[in-house]
């Protein structure tokens, strides 16, 4: 890798010289910026941006932690990001929790040593709190979304959770299922806590009865939406809303082992638009969060130094999962 030491080396000068003419010094004479310009761009020299911040105490770096990077929600989130951030004159940092608190804490640290401009956070679900995030960031402008803490300051995008999941419910209901339970997520996330109460919502305003026996909490994978949905079938359920989209899956799986068909015995519904939703045999109904959208809403949350709350409305998308008396197109 070339050094600032071996453009001075090959044209006899000093590296501070040599910085000093790569910054656009005006003390350095233009004959020698030129010289310097030419045999960096000859010896492949690349600026350490990154380093060059640091000394500077800023950066325009701008900090995205997520709970899983291969999850598509969480992908065109930070696709809708980097699109506002980018054309502003901003690179983006990825960090990845795995839903770790502890490696939350690690990405934050990393991202302070970093001098980032700004981070934009959605939580891992060890997260219960939002107290290492103030410890660590202090005056690092912060911006969440889709996961968030109201205690901590700046600006918080969101979906219409509530609002979403009492579609979704209510969709199930018009269609004609009688015991509708939930795959809930985790209670510690104020997003599924929103889920949660616009399912309680939509039975309440059509005249069913909440029962919490029938509420999965804690399943927002594969696996654990599995024994959500055989649990769901042993307690007599036609129905399930699920929080997530893999939990959604993995009740799927339940289903069809149990030998129940779907959508005639059986209607789900799922959240968070998934690309493998459509292409399921059959295709899962689900809640479409807009991420790229609420992506280019965090970007410019931060742009604008906004410290509002911004609510991103859900679609329901109705496909086979859910279309009992086949009368939805969608």
């Amino acid at each position: 890798m070339t050094t600032i030491t071996d453009i001075a080396n090959a044209l006899g000068i000093t590296p501070s010289t040599v910085s000093r003419a790569l910054a656009g010094n005006p003390r350095v004479k233009e004959e020698t910026r030129t010289a310097v310009e030419k045999m960096a761009k000859l010896l492949g020299y690349e600026r350490n941006v990154v380093a060059s911040n640091l000394r500077k105490g800023q950066s325009h770096i701008v900090g995205i932690v997520v709970p899983r990077i291969h999850r598509e929600f969480f992908s065109n989130v930070i696709g809708g990001a980097e699109s506002v951030l980018n054309r502003a004159g901003y690179n983006v940092l990825i960090c990845q929790t795995l839903e770790s608190l502890d490696a939350e804490v690690k990405a934050l640290k990393t991202l302070k040593n970093y001098r980032v401009a700004a981070v934009l956070i959605s939580h891992a679900i060890d997260a219960v709190n939002g107290n290492h995030v103030k410890e660590i960031l202090e005056d690092t402008p912060l911006v969440q979304f889709d996961r968030v803490f109201p205690d901590l300051p700046g600006a918080k995008i969101v979906g219409a959770n509530c609002e979403g999941a009492f579609q979704a419910t209510m969709h199930l209901i018009q269609a004609g299922y009688k015991r509708i339970g939930t795959i809930a997520g985790y209670m510690s996330s104020q997003a599924y806590v929103e889920r949660l109460a616009g399912y309680r919502l939509a039975l309440e305003s059509a005249g069913l009865p909440f029962d919490p026996s029938i509420v999965y909490e804690n399943a927002i994978v594969r696996e654990t939406g599995y024994q959500a949905g055989l649990r769901a079938i042993e307690a007599g359920c036609d129905a399930l809303y699920s929080a997530g989209a893999f939990s959604a899956l993995g009740a799927m799986d339940a289903i069809k082992e149990k030998g129940l068909r779907i959508p005639e015995d059986f209607g789900i519904v799922g959240t968070s638009n998934e690309g493998f939703t459509s292409l399921m045999n059959p295709t899962l109904s689900t809640l479409n969060q807009h991420p790229f959208e609420m992506g280019e809403t965090a970007a410019r949350a931060f742009l604008e130094g906004s410290r509002e709350t911004q609510v991103i409305p859900m679609e329901l998308i109705v496909r086979q999962s859910s279309n009992k008396n086949n009368t939805w197109q969608k």
